[in-house]
């Protein structure tokens, strides 16, 4: 069937989309403005095919789209107007690349005779995100014949794909629009069939990798250890049996980060070893389990404990993981195997003995450690802040998701998160490890998904307060169990904190906000903790739609203290 269009910008931005939609893309993020109207009127057109969420601030739009395609695991597009607009989107696109998330952003643009004039609104915007995007190009102006339009189509399919492979991150287009920039005719007059131009539109991403062998040198080698990093796979259960037989396979213990999966999936690895950072502070222990060889599955881990004894004792090293990125931040002597775990074929070793005594002395480091660690806590009463992590690893909702806040959340849930069988779905940033809208990614990825929990500190926090004015376009339910220690609490574990002045003014940062004031402001409800049986009744079923803020009130320089005097102590 014949469509006709009389304005040249709405047909262009009518293909542009009805390819996004027809490739797959199910929600596009758009912040208001001029320049961009043929983009939103064409999203709203397609709703509700594609979800479009309308968010004033630029910054938080993007942090919003990267938790949504965190929580889908699928492409989101991102819409702005001309000028400064997208340059607010800079630290989402850092972050899409660094965390590996699938984003399309979409800038809008004046046309070429209204650069460098001076005209309103107006910066350069191409390659405005330097080396960051996956791809990035500026599209031509909008031009109402068949083969420019099929030039449209093509690049965003292929857009489409640069965000998914060979490795996930986010594209840059830059869109000029001439006016009239409202759907209103403007001499145009083109009719063509949709149905047989978009026959062309098809999904051709492939994520096929071919299976190696397990090197035999693993079998022969009984000091072995796999490092299970920071991970968000697709498929949380197959990462962690993948994990787990390449384990039982070598009978080598898994040193799992507080943000890998296989925290809250213990029961299918025996071998798990949750509390490794806290062993390795004790010399003795660190020495006695030098490794020989060691599986690293994904990022590194946070824990700089691990960091310094991988330095120190120099093993040969794997790093298994599909991306095409250096993941060796140590520069070691490091083999990168560009498979994901789950398609690497472990054969079973014919050599199936008793565990190794090396295995052994980590598996009673652990148990030991882990007991001392549960003990302190339970018999805690304080409103200490790493006992929190350490409660939400066994008292959230199974699968509940979960949004960890960066700086010493992030920390605390690597010392004190507890191996549970929850499958929690834990969420961060830290590709680049930001502070940056925060908040905005979190509803990002509760949107539409279950109940979900937010970690986070005070200052994370009011970084991304403009985040709240998502809450009348949010769907679902975000509890956020915010640690007001009043600053910068991981400053405190620096050698800077030493030094005041200037430590207290230009480091710990105390912004003294009254955060019930500041959830009445966007009609958030607030309730301030002040135990822990009070959060974990809070905690015990959560409601399904809405923002609440549970705030615990913590002594930021008497918590930092305690970690220095006891995190020594546990192993």
């Amino acid at each position: 069937m014949l469509v006709a269009y009389r304005n040249v910008n709405q047909l262009w931005a009518f293909v542009l989309t009805e390819t996004l939609k027809r490739l797959g893309l199910t929600c596009a993020v758009i912040c208001p403005g001029s320049r961009s109207t043929p983009l939103t009127v064409a999203f709203a057109q397609q709703v509700p095919h594609i979800e479009a969420i309308s968010i004033l601030d630029e910054r938080s739009a993007a942090f919003f789209a990267l938790g949504v395609a965190k929580a889908t695991k699928r492409p989101v597009a991102l819409v702005c107007t001309s000028g400064t607009a997208g340059a607010n989107f800079y630290p989402a696109v850092i972050e899409a690349r660094e965390s590996r998330i699938p984003l399309i952003v979409l800038t809008t643009d004046r046309p070429p005779e209204l650069r460098d004039c001076h005209s309103g609104q107006t910066i350069d915007q191409v390659k405005l995100y330097g080396s960051y995007p996956n791809w990035q190009t500026e599209l031509a102006l909008p031009s109402a014949n068949t083969e420019m339009l099929a030039y449209l189509r093509q690049m965003v399919i292929y857009a489409w794909e640069r965000t998914q492979i060979p490795t996930p991150g986010s594209v840059h287009l830059n869109i000029p629009f001439r006016d009239p920039l409202a759907p209103v005719p403007d001499g145009t007059d083109f009719q063509f069939d949709p149905e047989e131009f978009f026959t062309a539109v098809t999904n051709t991403i492939s994520t096929s990798y071919s299976p190696l062998p397990t090197p035999s040198v693993w079998q022969n080698c009984d000091r072995g250890v796999i490092i299970a990093g920071v991970a968000q796979p697709q498929n949380p259960e197959n990462y962690c049996r993948a994990i787990a037989k390449l384990s039982q396979t070598l009978q080598w213990p898994v040193l799992a980060e507080g943000l890998s999966p296989l925290r809250n999936y213990a029961d299918l690895n025996p071998y798990l070893i949750s509390t490794y950072d806290l062993i390795l502070r004790n010399q003795q222990l660190a020495k006695q389990l030098a490794p020989e060889m060691v599986i690293q599955v994904g990022d590194m881990p946070t824990s700089k404990e691990l960091r310094t004894w991988l330095n120190a004792t120099q093993p040969q090293r794997w790093v298994i993981d599909p991306s095409d990125q250096n993941l060796d931040p140590l520069h070691g002597k490091t083999t990168h195997l560009r498979i994901s775990v789950d398609t690497l074929d472990t054969r079973e070793s014919h050599n199936q003995n008793s565990p190794s005594e090396y295995l052994q002395n980590w598996c009673v480091a652990e148990a030991k450690v882990r007991a001392a660690v549960d003990q302190t806590m339970t018999t805690m009463e304080n409103l200490f802040e790493g006992k929190a992590a350490w409660l939400l690893s066994q008292i959230l909702p199974p699968e509940t998701p979960l949004f960890i806040a960066n700086s010493m959340p992030v920390r605390d849930v690597e010392y004190f998160w507890r191996p549970n069988n929850l499958r929690v779905r834990a969420y961060f940033n830290r590709g680049a490890n930001g502070i940056d809208g925060t908040l905005s990614t979190a509803l990002g990825i509760a949107h539409r998904q279950q109940s979900s929990v937010m970690l986070t500190g005070d200052l994370a926090l009011l970084h991304d307060t403009n985040g709240f004015l998502i809450r009348n376009k949010f769907v679902g339910h975000l509890t956020i169990v915010l640690i007001n220690n009043n600053g910068g609490g991981i400053f405190e574990m620096l050698p800077i904190a030493k030094f005041d002045p200037p430590f207290e003014e230009f480091f710990g940062t105390p912004q003294d906000i009254n955060f019930a004031q500041l959830c009445a402001t966007y009609s958030v409800q607030h309730e301030l903790i002040t135990s822990w049986q009070e959060l974990q009744r809070k905690l015990n079923s959560l409601p399904t739609q809405g923002i609440r803020v549970l705030e615990l009130q913590t002594n930021r320089k008497a918590d930092a203290k305690w970690r220095q005097e006891n995190l020594g102590k546990f192993a």
